[in-house]
């Protein structure tokens, strides 16, 4: 099994505290910034970053869904960490000045494979599969935070 990533990322000309601020808020802004491949969202502990217990279907093909309990964690300064207890997968996102009054958004998905030719195909598209999600997500991010 081999590790997979992708990695999305987006200048938002609102400022990082803003920004991450409607990341962190998983009893709000979140929920509004998810597109359609994701359903079933439940806030079930905390519900403002550190502390919080989320939960969705991500559906990232016809074929492939994901039940997600992401445990949400603060390492540092700008960055949210969502662990999933059903899976490997990690997402992290990290908010950084850009520019005067804007803000660098970089969203980093990784999970062990699968092996074998399954791990192949894994590898080689669903990247790709998972970065035109969270475009998404940053388009509705940039909307949100933008006003």
């Amino acid at each position: 099994m081999a590790q997979v990533e992708a990695t999305t990322e987006r200048v938002v000309a609102a400022n990082a505290e803003k920004v991450f601020d409607a990341l962190a808020d998983y009893s709000g802004t979140r929920e509004r910034l998810l597109p359609e491949h994701f359903s079933e969202y439940e806030v079930r502990e905390g519900g403002d970053g550190e502390g919080t217990l989320v939960h969705w279907k991500l559906q990232a093909t016809s074929k492939r869904i994901r039940d997600c309990l992401m445990e949400v964690t603060e390492p540092t300064d700008g960055e949210l960490v969502e662990k999933d207890r059903n899976s490997s997968m990690v997402t992290t996102w990290r908010v950084t000045p850009a520019g005067e009054g804007g803000s660098r958004v970089v969203v980093t998905t990784t999970w062990k494979g699968a092996g074998g030719i399954g791990g192949f195909f894994e590898r080689t598209f669903a990247p790709k599969g998972l970065a035109r999600i969270y475009d998404a997500m940053l388009d509705r991010l940039a909307a949100e935070t933008e006003k």
